[in-house]
């Protein structure tokens, strides 16, 4: 994302991420919020759901191939009803879930582990057809160190934890505006 998000962009991409969910759950067409233009913008986005503080879905987009609005629906949808490690969300979880979304910045190739720095960088690990992406808030909210941070990137790849160290394994680093909704 190039600009800046306003209160107001996340506000209208919470309440978007919102009504994908219930509309799908409800078998409903949606109706949104009207939205900034500024949300045409194609860009990479995750939205994760939390309920009782746990998470409850992760699911996103990690390139531009789409405008920021439409990025953001799609996830939540997928977070909602099509993240592996849990069953799809039910219409009793539903008002209790709480929804965070991260917007990604472009993606940028290192050279050197060091430049990593946990809580404000997400990392993509790569080495053949395999991948694994920890968004930024991750690391804090682990209280993992760049080591600790890396090795949980290559685990979720499918690597050996340590597969970070050398080639070919290759590492971008992201940042990411994150916002959710406000606690009740």
């Amino acid at each position: 994302m190039t600009g800046v998000l306003s209160a107001s962009d996340q506000r209208v991409l919470l309440e978007c991420a919102r009504e994908a969910i219930r509309s799908r759950l409800g078998r409903q067409e949606p109706v949104y919020p009207p939205a900034p233009s500024s949300l045409d913008e194609e860009c990479g986005a995750f939205v994760t759901l939390r309920l009782d503080g746990e998470l409850r879905g992760c699911i996103g987009h990690v390139s531009a191939c789409q405008a920021l609005l439409d990025a953001v629906k799609s996830a939540a949808i997928a977070a909602a009803f099509n993240d592996p490690r849990f069953p799809p969300l039910t219409p009793a979880e539903y008002a209790g879930v709480q929804i965070e979304i991260s917007v990604l910045s472009p993606f940028q190739r290192i050279s050197d582990p060091c430049q990593v720095v946990p809580g404000t960088h997400g990392v993509m690990i790569r080495s053949g057809y395999r991948s694994g992406l920890l968004l930024p808030q991750v690391a804090t909210e682990q209280g993992w160190n760049r080591e600790t941070f890396l090795s949980h990137a290559c685990r979720k790849a499918g690597l050996p934890p340590d597969a970070w160290k050398s080639p070919p394994t290759t590492i971008d680093i992201f940042t990411a505006t994150v916002f959710h909704e406000p606690q009740e």
